[in-house]
This record gives C-alpha cells, sequence and structure tokens, in this order.
C-alpha cells in the first residue's frame, strides 16, 4: 500500500497543484549569485510547492494555502510535514506557476492571481505574499491554465471563458489578448524556443499561436470524434521539437503527436488506460506521464512504451504531475491530500547494460582461467 512507503505522505488538505523548486535559481536572485555548495545540494535534496485547499470560505474546516515539501533523492524520502506553509485566508489556490529562474510562484485563486516571492532558502526556505500586482492577471478570475516559458519571459494564462493572455514577465505588458480563442480553455503549451504557444479547449481543434506575430498560425484538428485533454511540448533525441496531446476516444485514451515545423500529424498511439486526469513531459524528452485515476502511467518516448505503472499511487485521482527539473524524479499529487515522489531510473538502461558486461567478462574470464590459457 502507498500509505507504507516514505515517498507517500498525506498533508491534510487536498492538492491541485504541484511543482518542483528551482533552488539554485532562487539563491542566484537572493543572494547574487550560486552557492559552491549549491550544486551538492542539489543532487541530495529537492523541494516541492504544494497548493491546496478546502474552499471558499473555508466552510469546511480544511484551510487553503500553499506548502513546502523536501524530498531526500538519496533516501527516497518524503518530509512527512511540510518545511512550510503560507495561508491563502479564504482563497482556494487551485493552479500555480513557478517562474523557472526562481522569480516567485503565480498562484491562481478564484478572484485573480497573486505573486508569492520566495523566502531566503538559507535560513528557512518560504513563500510570502508579494505586493507586486500582475497586471490584468491581477483580476483574471477562474483560470484553468497558467504557465511560463521555459526561459521565463513570458506567462500565458486561459480561463473557463475562453480569453488567451500572453504577457512579458515581469514587466506585465500583454503580446496576446485573444477573448474568444475557446469556448472554455482548459490547457497551454510553450514550445521550447518560445516562439509558439499552443492552446486547448474542452472541444474542438488545438490552435498553435506565433508569439512573434501574436496571431493564430496552424489549427490542430480532432478526428473521428476525439476530445483533447493535455498538450505538451518536447525534444526528440536528434533535436527535433515534437508536440504531444492527449485525446480521449470513446473508453480509450492514445498520445497523439505532431510536426512542430509542419504541423500535421505523424503519431497515434493508444495506452492502457480510460482516462487521463493529468499528465507531463519531462525535461530531457525521455519520459512521460499519465495520472489516470489513482494510477501512473510513464511511459519512454522512444515508441511510447509503458515503461512503469504504479497501482493505487493515490485513492483519490490524480490533480498534477511534475518532473523535476533534471528528469530523476517525478511528484504527483490527489485531492485525497497525498503527494508522493518516484525515482524515473531513466539511466536504468544504461545500468542494466553495464551489469549485463561485468557478467559477461566475469564468464569470459573463468573460461580462460579453466582451459589454462593464461600463462
Amino acid at each position: 500500500m502507498a500509505e507504507m512507503s516514505k515517498n507517500y505522505h498525506r498533508y491534510g488538505v487536498p492538492l491541485y497543484g504541484a511543482a518542483w523548486v528551482p533552488l539554485h535559481g532562487i539563491r542566484s536572485r537572493l543572494k547574487g549569485g550560486a552557492r559552491p555548495d549549491d550544486a551538492v545540494a542539489a543532487d541530495d535534496c529537492g523541494y516541492l510547492v504544494l497548493a491546496g485547499g478546502g474552499g471558499s470560505e473555508g466552510r469546511c474546516g480544511i484551510p487553503n494555502g500553499v506548502l513546502i515539501a523536501e524530498f531526500d533523492f538519496g533516501s527516497g524520502s518524503l518530509s512527512q510535514r511540510p518545511v512550510a506553509e503560507l495561508c491563502t485566508g479564504s482563497d482556494l489556490p487551485y493552479r500555480i506557476a513557478v517562474h523557472p529562474q526562481g522569480d516567485g510562484v503565480v498562484c491562481a485563486l478564484p478572484k485573480g492571481c497573486r505573486l508569492l516571492e520566495w523566502v531566503d532558502p538559507d535560513h528557512t526556505l518560504g513563500l510570502k505574499m508579494s505586493a507586486k500586482v500582475l497586471g490584468q492577471l491581477q483580476y483574471a478570475e477562474l483560470l484553468l491554465a497558467l504557465v511560463f516559458s521555459h526561459d521565463g519571459s513570458l506567462l500565458a494564462a486561459g480561463g473557463e471563458d475562453g480569453r488567451l493572455m500572453v504577457l512579458k514577465w515581469p514587466s506585465m505588458d500583454i503580446i496576446l489578448n485573444e477573448a474568444r480563442a475557446h469556448s472554455c480553455l482548459k490547457d497551454l503549451a510553450f514550445s521550447l524556443d518560445g516562439k509558439f504557444l499552443v492552446s486547448l479547449g474542452d472541444s474542438g481543434p488545438c490552435r498553435v499561436w506565433d508569439l512573434t506575430s501574436s496571431v493564430a498560425v496552424a489549427s490542430l484538428p480532432d478526428e473521428n470524434g476525439e476530445t483533447f485533454q493535455f498538450c505538451r511540448f518536447s525534444q526528440r533525441s536528434d533535436g527535433t521539437q515534437v508536440l504531444y496531446v492527449t485525446a480521449l476516444k470513446g473508453r480509450g485514451v492514445s498520445i497523439l503527436t505532431w510536426n512542430t515545423s509542419s504541423w500535421k500529424r505523424i503519431g497515434s498511439k493508444r495506452v492502457g488506460c480510460d482516462s487521463v486526469d493529468a499528465f507531463n513531459v519531462s525535461a530531457d524528452g525521455k519520459l512521460l506521464a499519465v495520472g489516470t485515476g489513482g494510477d501512473i502511467v510513464i511511459l519512454n518516448s522512444t515508441g511510447l512504451k509503458t515503461q512503469t505503472v504504479v497501482k493505487k499511487a493515490h485513492l483519490g485521482f490524480v490533480t498534477a504531475l511534475a518532473f523535476s527539473h533534471d528528469s530523476r524524479a517525478i511528484v504527483s499529487v490527489s485531492m485525497d491530500s497525498s503527494a508522493t515522489v518516484k525515482h524515473t531510473n531513466t539511466d536504468g538502461g544504461s545500468r542494466l547494460w553495464l551489469i549485463i558486461c561485468i557478467v559477461l567478462l566475469a564468464i569470459a574470464a573463468e573460461f580462460i582461467r579453466s582451459w589454462g590459457l593464461f600463462l
């Protein structure tokens, strides 16, 4: 059972968002430069931002807030209690976007967005409310998608009303403001170079936006009754970018692959699940993860073959998935208030071949010795 594992803990509130803390970037910003032991610290432990709560006005008695938990990569242990907490009062933080270079956390609340600033990690890593006003996002209600570009220079947001906004960071100048990008906007993804943004609604095609000209340049159609759910860009081993889109059709789920030059569909692979509640791709492009019910399915990007299935990782359905920055681990959270972190073992294949080579060399050496071929 997951409850008996050291990499699984309950934090007392339903969890809706999860992300890894860019500790190196935070220290660089707060101290004006990285410390010599930053690399060592990054190898030893990682920190997680978890967001959740009981809803508006705290009527159910469950508080709303943002938590920070610690994960020890060496022992595979997740902290039993948060190392820091920030209460958000009656406002439920249901979406978060962590700036990749350590410039805070943008938190989507029912009545608008707020910026959370990092507290000096040399003392106690934590968060505090910022006085910075987030432009039009300050009062944007019911956002369903919130994401930074990979270099942190852009922030995109979209919500139930279908409006799509892309803003420069940190100036909050708007470069794209589309009132009806979709009937209801559900997911967003920046290309790795920040040139394109893909938006996805509750029905119909994905739309591809050129962020230089701020116009839609392609529409990625659904076929034969598909319903698109999530989208993520990734990079293949040859350096080319691809776009992955999860699609539900009937009682089956497929992961679709699109060429990012021609915007043509180039692949479709059925995966062994009936629904997709969360989806993400590792930074190194080697792995994809699907949250389905309380299970987690991790696939290898080569052929989209299933690498690992974690049955009953959570008792409730998975609400968010996030790979660590070095792709060594993945965190998942659930409405049942639990978080779990699992090593991905992306180098497992290399280790296996090393073990096989050692065994073969030992057998060969024993054969040569037994036949007296050594002088």
